[in-house]
């Protein structure tokens, strides 16, 4: 599995934790940047989502400062499912109802820890289809 990262410099220093908790599960990691200069979230939030809907990953996490505005944009890229995370459940619910294909988090809203234990719930979370994939086929079809 390959995961893409990319974020604004907001959510710089929760890509770079990210990034490492999942290395550790033997995740291969894509950074899209940025690198921790100011740039523009809209940016990467698209290259971010444009790696996942065309196969350069599995799956995709940005990060903003709350991971509303990453999420916009990276939901403006057809195929992606991209859900703003900050609680627990939430991070349950997007994979086994919406089989999110990524995750959004805000620098400024979650500590690293936080962001760590949503991550995994998601990744360790299974997608039940059933009458949801009537609903996931829905919105991809958007």
């Amino acid at each position: 599995m390959k995961i893409a990262f990319g974020c604004d410099h907001g959510g710089y220093e929760l890509k770079l934790a990210l990034m490492e908790h999942v290395k550790s599960r033997g995740i291969e990691v894509l950074d899209m940047g940025c690198n921790g200069e100011r740039v523009d979230y809209p940016v990467y939030g698209k290259k971010t989502a444009e790696a996942v809907a065309e196969g350069q990953a599995d799956l995709g996490i940005v990060c903003c400062g709350t991971g509303i505005g990453i999420s916009i944009a990276a939901n403006k890229v057809k195929g992606i499912r991209c859900a703003v995370v900050t609680t627990p459940y939430m991070a349950e619910m997007t994979k086994a109802h919406n089989n999110a294909n990524m995750l959004a988090f805000g620098g400024r809203v979650l500590t690293a820890e936080q962001a760590i234990e949503f991550t995994d719930i998601w990744l360790d979370t299974e997608y039940l289809g059933d009458y949801h994939a009537l609903r996931v086929a829905m919105l991809d079809e958007m």
